[in-house]
């Protein structure tokens, strides 16, 4: 059979100058079994084994050519394999380093400066200037803010004036205008203490939201980028498998070379013993088998170097492609890990959608309590005025 990537010319020349040799081996054979040693004096027996020699030294010459390529590229596939790996870890690592920087530049920073001021109205210091910056969502929240805290502040003042007008004229009222009165302003205090709660609670699940929205879209970048590493790292796995094959193809060609080393020694031992036979004629005889037992173990042991060297490189093969199928695994790991993150931050979104929904329902409640407030006040204001007209 022609080998693969031997030169087909040399390889027929070199299966011919065999088959020539053993055919004439054959014809010594028969002719020293025959007695017709002058037949067997015609025969040309060290010319075929020069012949045979020649070409399959120059076989055995292209053959290791052949080996030492394999064993360059084998070498070159699996230092290219080695760069690519560590050019998409770094990659992979630059990407999640860029991810956190933006997250910590466009939410942390300003969700603390936020929720700085919120804690600082909370404490009832309405005297602090809020800054906003930028057109983004943070910067649109952190305006809105500051919309708030002026509303407030005209609230409260409001509520001051208001309240001093309603204690100087609770002292001209008699007991149960009072006692109207008191309960309508505690009433009112606490509605007022409700509804600032809820625009505080409010804004906070707004952040929220606005919050998970833009985390959500980098979750899904990231996860797209970590399954385009595992399709690039499927395709070194099936590339360090063809080679793998291909080295197992060259392991068989050699396989097939050492047997027919064997067959040539077991034929070349053969014929020493006819020789043997045969005494004082077949002396010349002996020494062509010995020549050609020295030819065969000299192509097996080529062969089973070969097959070592070989057989250490399928090795090497091996060990990358079980490291390289890691690394996809590893790949896999980090998909399904950024796809769990894409989705928790999907279900965070969805949970702030509902709280704000539920929020816009109980400020709902609390505007209908504060509609019934101006109610009572009237009532208080007509007591008030009572006293006034019988005085």
């Amino acid at each position: 059979e022609a080998c693969a990537g031997i030169d087909p010319a040399l390889d027929a020349q070199a299966e011919a100058s065999f088959k020539q040799m053993y055919d004439v081996l054959q014809q010594s054979i028969h002719y020293l079994k025959a007695d017709n040693y002058a037949a067997y004096g015609n025969l040309d027996a060290q010319k075929a084994q020069d012949d045979m020699e020649q070409v399959y030294d120059q076989w055995l010459s292209q053959n290791a050519q052949l080996i030492k390529l394999a064993s360059d590229q084998n070498q070159s596939s699996f230092t290219q394999m080695q760069w690519t790996l560590g050019i998409i870890l770094l990659i992979v690592l630059i990407v999640l380093a860029f991810i956190w920087l933006g997250l910590h530049r466009v939410l942390l920073r300003a969700r603390q400066r936020i929720m700085a001021h919120i804690q600082t109205i909370a404490d009832g210091d309405l005297t602090h200037e809020i800054e906003a910056e930028g057109r983004s969502e943070m910067g649109q929240l952190a305006a809105g803010l500051k919309t708030m805290q002026q509303s407030l502040i005209r609230t409260v003042s409001a509520v001051r004036d208001n309240a001093d007008s309603i204690y100087t004229g609770a002292g001209e009222i008699s007991a149960g205008s009072s006692d109207l009165s008191s309960r309508t302003e505690q009433q009112a205090s606490a509605l007022e203490e409700t509804a600032a709660s809820m625009e505080q609670l409010t804004a906070t699940v707004r952040q929220n939201t606005d919050n998970a929205r833009p985390a959500t879209g980098l979750a899904k970048t990231a996860s797209e980028t970590a399954r385009k590493g595992g399709r690039v790292v499927d395709n070194v796995v099936n590339t360090m498998n063809d080679i793998a094959e291909s080295s197992e193809k060259i392991v068989d060609i050699t396989s097939v070379i050492d047997g027919i080393a064997f067959q040539t020694n077991i034929l070349a031992l053969n014929a020493a013993v006819e020789a043997a036979r045969a005494g004082e004629q077949g002396r010349g005889f002996a020494v062509v088998a010995g020549e050609v037992r020295t030819l065969a173990s000299r192509s097996a042991q080529a062969a089973k170097e070969s097959k070592g060297l070989i057989e250490n490189s399928e090795s090497r093969i091996d060990t990358g492609s079980t490291q390289v199928r890691e690394a996809g695994e590893t790949m896999k790991e980090i998909v399904n890990a950024v796809t769990r993150v894409t989705d928790i931050m999907g279900e965070i979104a969805s949970a702030s959608d509902e709280q704000s929904k539920g929020i816009e329902q109980v400020a709902q409640a609390v505007s209908e309590m504060d509609s019934v407030t101006p109610h009572h006040a009237s009532l208080g204001a007509d007591s008030a005025a009572a006293p006034a007209a019988l005085a």
